[in-house]
């Protein structure tokens, strides 16, 4: 398959002087897109509010069940998937939320909790399968 998408980090200014700019196929190219979906926030992006996903808004939420936060972050991302990403289709999104000790300095140790994702679905062109995993440590977000 051809190489035609750009890669992040997206560098402009190889665009706008004419240079060369790695490029990736699809579907690493749909990865890096929804990469980018789950770490904005809604309204980052001035000339789309909708772009971005409900992650931080639960990022230092201790009082919600974690299967509500479980399913407000796969609707949250289903929802925008549909919206932007329109090279997926039969999109199924697969969130697991745990509790991690991480190891912050020789003597302490936090416990934070490890948003798992999971998101299959089939490249709409190709009709190939596509698989993407992600995890996050959220309270305060971090990957």
């Amino acid at each position: 398959m051809s190489s035609r998408f750009f890669t992040l980090p997206f560098k402009a200014k190889n665009i706008i002087t004419n240079k060369e700019h790695n490029k990736c196929a699809i579907k690493e190219s749909i990865a890096h897109f929804i990469h980018l979906i789950t770490t904005a926030y809604f309204g980052e992006c001035t000339f789309d509010e909708t772009f971005g996903c409900s992650i931080w808004d639960v990022d230092f939420d201790n009082l919600s069940s974690t299967n509500k936060i479980k399913t407000l972050i796969a609707d949250s991302l289903f929802d925008s998937l549909k919206r932007h990403e329109k090279r997926l289709t039969k999109i199924d999104i697969d969130v697991s939320i745990k509790q991690e000790e991480i190891t912050a300095t020789k003597t302490s140790n936090i416990v934070k909790k490890k948003v798992s994702i999971r998101i299959t679905g089939k490249v709409r062109k190709t009709d190939e399968d596509f698989l993407y995993n992600e995890f996050f440590y959220i309270g305060p977000l971090s990957y």
